[in-house]
């Protein structure tokens, strides 16, 4: 599989990764053992970038990586984050960018990963009560320390990037980006190319909606977080469905699934920009896989754009409450 640069540090990266969220939580009851089996198999077909959390689970997600990966260090690129804190009950804590507190997740996530430095470490959301300078400058340390290799935030403004950069090389960033997710397109990716950032592109599938298997809200198992995401209720999931059949349109004449077109975009979208599209199973993630080579016309590209510009989606990508810590 080809690589892809993220920054101007050296990372380089697989052209698709693996968002590993929802093995652990969110999306309704995992299979451990397909799971397992998926991250085994990507691996196999040339995926080296794995992507987690300490919050998903809380940790559980962290330590399924390191059972599976361990074998293999050489072969992976860890990428995981701190800053959005819970307790093993799942209670959630806040938003945490203190240094010592950077310090103390950091050690942690390398114990439940089980290996000696982090590749990619993002600020997984901005903790506005504490300046940017003081985080990144902790996450700098740490690269000193040999136990973070690179950089990264997640789903932080244009002003606040800058001020990042300028306390230590951030290699990439990290924010939702899809067909129904464009709006890093006016301001942060900009900002990204002028600095030499990488972008990393989590639910590039819209969270599973553009792939056109979600056609009714109880699709969604019962304790699924989409369902208390404005976009899949009432009137909006409707709509939105009207815009997946748009899509579903264009890939079917071009023979290929939803999803593979969905992904093709982005991957069109520039060489500094890695999808991480999360799955469970080892088909989907074979399809997924197959995207890469699906190249799309610049007319396909357009028509794609056409229907689905920015700010279509009906309703917000996340709750009122959480919209307001994005992009500080």
């Amino acid at each position: 599989m080809r690589q892809r640069k993220l920054g101007q540090q050296g990372l380089q990266v697989s052209r698709l990764g693996l968002g590993c969220m929802g093995m652990s939580e969110f999306y309704g009851t995992a299979d451990e053992n397909e799971s397992i089996a998926s991250l085994q198999h990507a691996l196999d077909l040339g995926i080296n970038f794995f992507d987690t959390a300490d919050m998903y689970g809380p940790f559980t997600n962290e330590r399924l990586l390191g059972k599976v990966l361990h074998d293999r260090r050489d072969e992976v690129i860890i990428a995981t984050k701190f800053g959005v804190q819970r307790n093993e009950q799942g209670k959630y804590l806040g938003i945490n960018g203190r240094p010592d507190y950077v310090r103390a997740a950091c050690e942690a996530s390398l114990q439940r990963l089980g290996v000696e430095h982090i590749d990619l470490y993002f600020q997984h959301r901005v903790d506005p009560h504490v300046p940017i300078e003081d985080t990144v400058g902790a996450m700098a340390e740490l690269v000193q320390a040999g136990k973070v290799r690179y950089l990264g935030l997640s789903e932080a403004g244009a002003h606040t990037i800058r001020r990042a950069h300028r306390v230590h090389p951030i290699s990439a960033l990290q924010t939702e980006y899809s067909l129904w997710s464009r709006d890093i397109e006016s301001e942060i990716l900009p900002t990204l190319r002028e600095l030499g950032i990488g972008f990393v592109a989590y639910s590039p599938l819209g969270r599973g909606f553009l792939t056109g298997q979600i056609k009714r809200f109880d699709d969604l198992a019962p304790d699924d977080f989409r369902r208390q995401v404005p976009r899949f209720q009432g009137e909006n999931f409707q709509k939105n469905l009207e815009l997946v059949a748009r899509v579903t349109t264009i890939a079917n004449s071009k023979g290929i699934a939803p999803s593979q077109i969905a992904l093709a975009w982005v991957l069109a979208k520039g060489d500094d920009i890695v999808p991480i599209p999360g799955t469970t199973r080892r088909k989907h993630l074979e399809e997924n896989v197959a995207a890469l080579e699906a190249e799309l016309s610049i007319t396909e590209i357009a028509s794609l754009e056409e229907v689905m510009p920015p700010d279509i989606a009906a309703g917000t990508r996340y709750s009122e409450a959480s919209m307001r810590g994005l992009n500080l």
